[in-house]
């Protein structure tokens, strides 16, 4: 297994793309659809002896453009089965049109979270500055769904739908002993490792509730899919950003707890404010805000703010949300783990 890293200045830092060459050849993930980061991806897979004719399969964790852009092209040349989970296939295979380019679905999420005007207008001004080409040409796909094994570049991969970033973010578990030129993190004890997309990673935590609008109740389903990670104890994760994680159970532990954290900073800002929108409430978390970020922020406010209500702690009033349990139990709304205790997301970002 080879992994090689591509430039990104918009999403969340450097991409991975994962080579896996064995009887055939396949890739998990792609990078996005711009000239300089083909270029790249080209140059990396010929360092070892690849085009990207010579690709087989790609197996997507999800659509979203620095993951899933090149899949179109790349399968345009080699005629390459393209895998993706069946919550996603519509973005990938262009029949469903993503917010950064539906101006009826930017209006009506950005007034559900009382977006102002102006920030509004910043915000389609820089994806119109960023979003040309980004997804590439679409892809004809094969949508996969939880626990489905496919086959990529000759290696088993065992579907792990993982949603709350997106909706059908997935990881690929696999057995490490199983794939060529890839040494187990634990030795002959490794048994179970996995890519994991978005979905874990060493930095930051992936951006929920503004990542996939159409995500019905993203930080419930979110923490889930950390719970899950927790519960496989894989021996290393392989994510879609920067490096390898070796504790991949101990990482999805902190970030749940990071959540944690953040809702009962959600409820002391509400307590304090009186009601809030979610843009009010991202403001108080996070400052001022930039670029992509301008979107993350008030949609992560949202999912959590959206969790809350589920659970009876906040009422919506209009695109305004109200307090009404300044002291509930924050542990109870969420998956518990065995790491539960262990670990600290205070400081987790």
């Amino acid at each position: 297994m080879k992994r090689i890293q591509l430039g990104n200045t918009v999403f969340e830092g450097e991409n991975d793309v994962y080579v896996l060459d064995g009887e055939t050849t396949g890739l998990v993930d792609t990078g996005v659809a711009l000239p300089e980061v083909r270029e790249e991806l080209a140059d990396g897979l010929a360092d070892h002896g690849l085009s990207f004719a010579d690709i087989d399969a790609v197996a997507l964790t999800h659509w979203h453009p620095d993951h899933a852009g090149l899949a179109g092209e790349i399968q345009s040349e080699s005629g390459a089965d393209v895998y993706v989970h069946e919550a996603d296939a519509s973005l990938v295979d262009g029949s469903e049109t993503p917010l950064f380019a539906d101006r009826d679905l930017q209006r009506e999420t950005f007034e559900r979270w009382g977006m102002p005007t102006a920030d509004r207008e910043r915000l389609v001004e820089f994806f119109e500055a960023v979003s040309t080409g980004l997804s590439g040409r679409p892809a004809d796909v094969t949508a996969f769904g939880d626990g489905d094994a496919i086959s990529v570049g000759g290696v088993d991969l065992e579907a792990l739908h993982l949603p709350g970033h997106t909706a059908g973010l997935s990881g690929f578990a696999f057995d490490p002993r199983t794939v060529p030129d890839h040494e187990p993190v634990a030795g002959a004890d490794a048994t179970e490792e996995a890519f994991t997309g978005d979905a874990l990673l060493p930095k930051y935590t992936p951006n929920v509730g503004g990542a996939d609008v159409r995500v019905d109740g993203a930080l419930a389903a979110y923490a889930e899919s950390l719970a899950r990670i927790v519960d496989r104890d894989f021996d290393a994760a392989h994510p879609g950003h920067r490096w390898r994680i070796d504790e991949p159970s101990r990482r999805a532990a902190t970030i749940l707890d990071h959540h944690r954290h953040r809702t009962r900073r959600v409820i002391e800002v509400l307590g304090e404010s009186g009601p809030a929108t979610a843009w009010e409430v991202s403001a108080a978390l996070f400052g001022d805000l930039d670029g992509i970020h301008v979107l993350h922020g008030p949609g992560e406010a949202f999912s959590h703010l959206d969790h809350l209500a589920d659970a009876g702690v906040v009422e919506r009033d209009g695109h305004a949300y109200r307090l009404v349990d300044p002291d509930p139990d924050v542990d109870a709304l969420f998956p518990t783990t065995p790491l539960d205790g262990l670990v600290d997301g205070s400081e987790d970002a």
